[in-house]
C-alpha cells in the first residue's frame, strides 16, 4: 500500500464522537514512550503527523487520521504511565477501554512493545484482556535497531514463551524501527489485505 494522503480529522475522549462514516479503523496503542508517534509518522511518511515527545504520556486523546480517504489510523493514549497519578491513569483507562470495547469500526489493534525490555506484566495483562474480549490485535515490536540480533531474539522469544502459557495461537508479530524505516511496508500491506477482504 502506498499512502498518498494522511490528514488529521478529530481528537476527543468519547468514542461516540469518533467519525460516523463507518470506515475501518486501525488503532495503535502501547505503554508510554514505546515509540508510537514515531511509528505513525514513519508509516504515513509525515514528519509531524503524530506529535512525538521525549516526555512520556503526551497522547491523552483518541486521535483520528484519515488515510487515502479510505481508512482511519487511530492514535490511542499510552497506558500505564505512573507519573500521571491514580486518577489520571483511571481516566485514560476509561477512554481506552470504551473505545476498544465499544467502537464497532475498530478493525484491528496494533499493540506496540519496546523490544529492549523483557516481558512486562502490564503488557501481558493487557493482551490477555484483549483476548478475553475477542479484540483482534497484532504485536509490533518497536526500536529493533537498538538491540543486536541475538538480544532481540532473546527478548522476543521470552514474550512468545510467556504468551504461550495462556494463548493457544499467537497473534501476528511485526518488527519495526522508525529510525531505520523498517517494518512499515509489512504493516501497511497487512492493513491493505484486511481492507480488501472487508470489501470483497
Amino acid at each position: 500500500m502506498i499512502i498518498k494522503s494522511a490528514e488529521f480529522v478529530i481528537s476527543n475522549t468519547d468514542y461516540k464522537k469518533c467519525p460516523p462514516d463507518g470506515k475501518p479503523e486501525y488503532a495503535f496503542i502501547g505503554r508510554s514512550n514505546v515509540g508510537k508517534s514515531s511509528l505513525i509518522n514513519m508509516l504515513t511518511n509525515r514528519r509531524n503527523l503524530a506529535m512525538t515527545s521525549s516526555k512520556p504520556g503526551k497522547t491523552q486523546l483518541i486521535n483520528h487520521f484519515i488515510i487515502n480517504d479510505d481508512w482511519y489510523l487511530v492514535d490511542l493514549p499510552g497506558y500505564g504511565y505512573a507519573q500521571r497519578g491514580k486518577e489520571g491513569r483511571e481516566k485514560i483507562r476509561k477512554i481506552i477501554d470504551s473505545y476498544i470495547l465499544k467502537r464497532q469500526e475498530l478493525t484491528c489493534l496494533f499493540l506496540l512493545l519496546d523490544c529492549r525490555h523483557e516481558p512486562q506484566k502490564i503488557d501481558l495483562e493487557f493482551m490477555n484482556w484483549l483476548g478475553e474480549n475477542n479484540v483482534p490485535f497484532v504485536i509490533v515490536f518497536t526500536k529493533t535497531d537498538k538491540l543486536s540480533k541475538g538480544a532481540l531474539s532473546k527478548n522476543v522469544n521470552a514474550y512468545i514463551e510467556s504468551l504461550k502459557e495462556t494463548w493457544e495461537e499467537l497473534p501476528p508479530i511485526f518488527y519495526t524501527s522508525s529510525e531505520h524505516r523498517l517494518g512499515g511496508d509489512e504493516i501497511l500491506n497487512y492493513i491493505d489485505k484486511i481492507n480488501k477482504d472487508i470489501t470483497v
